[in-house]
């Protein structure tokens, strides 16, 4: 993965973590609160933004230090931990299926790997 694309990624996770987050604590809210998902729809968008934020640094990285390959895994692992971890959370929240819940830590693995793999490159720094 490149540098533009790992920071084009960053840029989508981060305004989709805006407006899902607004779209949540603002319209949803009433009905997140009466699920009792509410706390989980948070804990989703946070991660979301986290990673964003951790994607902007990777790829900010990788464009000077482009030698740094690894740094792409770590973005790859980033961005299907997003997908998986938090994706499994807003479809909980949503759809009431509780065994989405137990696809959460496969993201959350994916998230771990990524910044182990983060690293491994910064060794190289």
């Amino acid at each position: 993965m490149t540098a533009r694309i790992i920071l084009q990624l960053a840029a989508l996770l981060g305004a989709l973590g805006v407006g899902i987050g607004a779209f949540g604590a603002h319209g949803l809210r009433p009905m997140l609160e009466a699920s009792g998902r509410f706390d989980t729809f948070e804990t989703a968008v946070r991660y979301q933004f986290y990673h964003a934020l951790g994607l902007l640094a990777v790829g900010i990285l990788l464009h000077v230090r482009p030698e740094l390959r690894l740094l792409s895994t770590t973005a790859w692992l980033w961005l299907g931990g997003v997908v998986v971890f938090s994706g499994s959370l807003y479809l909980l929240c949503f759809t009431g299926i509780t065994k989405l819940g137990a696809v959460a830590p496969i993201g959350g693995l994916l998230l771990i790997a990524g910044w182990i793999t983060l690293l491994l490159a910064a060794r190289q720094v």
